[in-house]
């Protein structure tokens, strides 16, 4: 196998010398730091550098900048997905977002562990684990998603909060390690003023 090929079995493989995952790496920054050179009213433009970066065509994704993913063709996307400002996605592991799903400014999605003795931590070994985020999903701001974590439909993940297990559907998770502190019920709803009926 491949060094690509066991990162995509979610095997131990070396994520830092193997030439074909550095060039794929290079080729996803470069897409990156054209992305982020981009003034956010050409919009066609960055939906054809979102194209390529991901290949594929994302329906309604809006990516505030500056953003920054390791490969980009391992992220799947639903549809209406925002990304605030400072976003990171370690995709190694795979990282699927399902659809309506708002993520806020400096949060990152990080699928790479590394050996704990730094003997073959030096030797560029790394194990990638996939994430799975739900549709429905609302992240506040500097929210970090450990490797191999799920999280669950219609969801709310507090502001800084660290999410190092699974989250169920219909949770308002926070803290560090997260926890879940609540059931969110669907059916509830807000009371808007007059001026927004």
């Amino acid at each position: 196998m491949t060094e690509k090929e066991k990162m995509l079995a979610h095997q131990w493989y070396d994520a830092n010398f193997d030439s074909e995952l550095i060039n794929d790496r290079k080729k996803a920054k470069d897409l990156c730091f054209d992305y982020n050179h981009t003034k956010p009213s050409h919009e066609d433009k960055r939906n054809e550098i979102l194209k390529a970066l991901f290949q594929t065509n994302p329906e309604n994704i809006d990516i505030a900048i500056p953003f920054d993913t390791d490969y980009g063709w391992n992220v799947s996307f639903g549809k209406n997905v925002f990304l605030n400002t400072n976003c990171y996605l370690m995709d190694g592991g795979g990282i699927t977002i399902g659809d309506n799903v708002f993520i806020g400014p400096s949060c990152g999605l990080y699928t790479a562990h590394h050996p704990l003795n730094y003997q073959d931590r030096n030797k560029g070994w790394e194990l990638a684990k996939p994430i799975h985020i739900g549709s429905n999903i609302w992240f506040g701001a500097s929210v970090t998603v450990t490797p191999g974590v799920s999280i669950g439909d219609g969801s709310v993940i507090a502001a800084g909060s660290v999410v190092t297990n699974d989250i169920p559907p219909n949770s308002l998770a926070a803290g560090v390690p997260a926890k879940v502190i609540r059931t969110i019920d669907q059916n509830e709803t807000i009371n808007m003023p007059n001026h927004f009926e």
